[in-house]
């Protein structure tokens, strides 16, 4: 038997979910608010910042590799409650990749909703066995002799990439550091690059 909601059947149920998770003290209406606001907020824009800090900023760039999520909040980025943010830093020897083999887990407070591709099967299978492959369909072509490190993002640990600073930025602000930051950037398909 299918079920068709109207908006009032929907609007009742979302309801009815909200008065039962506040009886039984899991969420309080105000929580569940805020956790949606929170969420709304979260995109590709606010780990572009968090790129274009650390490239500018030393200490900000310790913090950001020793605690995602400190470096986050230390942004005005909330993340009370999420999973801990693990940073990946890219090198001229080293290129991360980040993908979720099971699932679609995602650092949805600094990226955002994922992309409908990371959420693919095909993304998620050709990442661990053809990641050089997948990363030249991106137009990504990483030099025999840069390591590629495949990192598996989970429900119980959420993963983004700290990518290069592009040559020929110095000097830049973090306004247009972070203007020129993807979110294929720090994921690892792509690599920030200044338009030329």
């Amino acid at each position: 038997m299918s079920m068709n909601l109207t908006e009032t059947d929907s609007d009742r149920l979302l309801a009815a979910l909200r008065a039962v998770l506040a009886d039984k003290a899991i969420a309080t209406g105000a929580e569940i608010t805020e956790r949606i606001r929170v969420t709304d907020a979260g995109g590709p824009a606010q780990g572009a910042r968090m790129v274009a800090r650390a490239w500018a900023d030393p200490t900000y760039r310790a913090l950001m590799l020793a605690d995602g999520a400190r470096a986050a909040e230390a942004l005005d980025i909330p993340m009370r409650g999420l999973p801990p943010l693990g940073v990946l830093e890219d090198t001229p020897g080293l290129h991360h990749l980040v993908v979720c083999t099971l699932c679609s887990c995602y650092p949805r407070a600094v990226l955002g909703y994922p992309p409908f591709w990371y959420k693919s099967a095909a993304y998620r299978a050709r990442a661990v066995r053809d990641p050089r492959g997948l990363l030249a369909e991106w137009g990504t072509v990483l030099p025999d002799t840069v390591k590629l490190r495949v990192v598996d993002s989970t429900a119980d640990y959420r993963w983004m990439v700290l990518p290069l600073r592009p040559a020929g930025t110095e000097g830049w602000d973090e306004a247009r550091l972070a203007a020129i930051v993807r979110d294929g950037d720090m994921i690892g398909v792509t690599i920030p690059a200044i338009a030329t």
